[in-house]
């Protein structure tokens, strides 16, 4: 049905393209009301734009997430204009991907730890209690599968996603009580430039982003038979 989310929120980081941009598309097609946040605001303007001449509803908030001031301002913003999250769906991301981590600056650590796993944890602390308080929510965090296996020459990368998947599976046991749901959907290789699709001739064989945004609306449709749910997503060996 095109209208299961009416009247529910969906805040959607790195939604200006690639797996944000298919899950916004998604949940607004869906009927909710979608909250991009990204750092270009151009990028982010036009995914509004594929929403709204489809009759969805969306609004633009470009926001770095690594700076932690910004996104409070940013996340409060949102509360204010909405009053309520209903659903998170945390999918920024960065990875410097091509050197041991022995060869990894600080910089770059930094920064996929702010992106990956703080960001995250901003979030859900800026929102959570708005869920708690709403009687429910849901927080879909966008993993992969570097957080259950070695990736060499992606150290960080596969840091960042471990912890990510440690700290949501623990915070799922704290809002449980709340009706809170957690999920952790981890892919394998997407065809997208932060996979480093590009002109592959392999991108075919990859998971889409619109695979992802469907494993997404089928984590918000289906009857909650726990409050902590992972979904692993690996691609096609043809």
């Amino acid at each position: 049905m095109a209208n299961e989310l009416n009247g529910k929120i969906a805040v959607v980081t790195g939604a200006a393209r690639g797996i944000g941009r298919a899950i916004a598309l998604e949940l607004a097609s869906m009927g909710a009301t979608t909250a991009l946040l990204a750092r270009d605001e151009s990028a982010l303007q036009a995914v509004a734009g594929e929403i709204t001449s489809s009759s969805g509803q969306a609004a633009v908030f470009a926001c770095d997430l690594t700076d932690s001031r910004a996104l409070d301002a940013t996340t409060a913003e949102i509360l204010n204009r909405y009053k309520r999250c209903d659903m998170l769906i945390n999918n920024a991301g960065v990875g410097f991907m091509g050197k041991p981590l022995h060869e990894t600056s600080p910089d770059d650590w930094e920064r996929t730890m702010k992106t990956n796993l703080r960001a995250p944890y901003l979030m859900l602390r800026a929102f959570a209690p708005s869920m708690i308080a709403n009687g429910g929510g849901h927080i879909i965090n966008i993993s992969s599968l570097a957080g259950k296996n070695p990736l060499p020459n992606g150290a960080a990368y596969a840091a960042s996603k471990w912890g990510l998947n440690g700290m949501m599976i623990s915070a799922a046991e704290e809002l449980r009580a709340h009706n809170v749901r957690v999920s952790i959907v981890s892919p394998g290789s997407v065809a997208t430039h932060f996979g480093g699709s590009g002109d592959d001739p392999r991108a075919a064989r990859k998971i889409q982003p619109t695979d992802i945004a469907h494993v997404v609306r089928m984590l918000v449709t289906q009857e909650p038979q726990c409050f902590v749910s992972e979904v692993l997503v690996r691609p096609t060996s043809k």
